[in-house]
């Protein structure tokens, strides 16, 4: 029963995705600020078959004969970051709007130099992730959603659960606050306890299913005027 659920769990970062696809099929009248989001929903399914596909022919396959998924979700957090940006981007609020612009340079400048100065072969690892890749994206997606937030208290906006992108942002909060740290202390805990950084993965995708739970109740949301 254990091994089952473990096994559901690894393919959640497929499955979950499936959900909010599901939900815009049949609601597809979505605000334009929210096209970021779709863009992500579709990509994230691609990029994440290809990374559960690699991950299932490993299985039981001695390491000279496995292949890498490590660079998908490289590629994955990449895309995750831009996607969001576009759409915190695309966001009417008229508080903190340089902060908002100026993430992005962030981002891009720490990227230039966590993989030419740290992790030089941190993209293509085959043995790991790049920990650095992932805790910067979450902490810088953690700072807009936290924007949102406070904007929207400035703005005195008392109705937060009648607007779709009150959804997508508190879905995402949730997960990138679990994960910031998972993120962080991934790759130490993969090289002392393999078992704890699979039990904290397992974490990881649970957050993701609420995420892509959350994005599917923003579909559902009416548009507001």
């Amino acid at each position: 029963m254990f091994i089952q659920l473990n096994i559901v769990l690894d393919l959640s970062e497929v499955w979950a995705l499936l959900i909010p696809l599901g939900v815009l099929l049949f609601n597809r009248n979505q605000p334009a600020v929210l096209t970021p989001v779709i863009v992500y929903l579709f990509l994230a399914l691609l990029l994440n078959i290809i990374a559960d596909g690699i991950m299932l022919y490993n299985s039981g396959k001695e390491l000279k004969d496995m292949i890498s998924n490590n660079p998908y979700y490289n590629f994955h957090s990449i895309i995750r970051f831009v996607c969001f940006c576009i759409f915190f981007l695309r966001l009417k609020q008229a508080y903190f709007s340089n902060i908002r612009k100026l993430i992005p340079a962030v981002w891009l400048l720490f990227f230039i130099l966590n993989f030419s100065l740290i992790e030089k072969t941190g993209f293509f690892n085959f043995l790991h992730l790049s920990g650095n890749l992932l805790s910067a994206e979450a902490y810088l997606l953690l700072a807009y959603c936290i924007l949102y937030y406070l904007s929207q208290l400035r703005d005195d906006v008392e109705a937060f659960k009648s607007e779709k992108e009150f959804w997508v942002i508190t879905g995402l909060s949730i997960y990138v606050v679990i994960n910031f740290f998972i993120f962080l202390f991934y790759i130490p805990m993969l090289d002392e306890n393999i078992d704890l950084a699979t039990s904290m993965w397992d974490i990881h995708n649970i957050a993701y299913i609420i995420l892509c739970i959350l994005i599917a109740k923003a579909f559902y949301v009416p548009v507001s005027n």
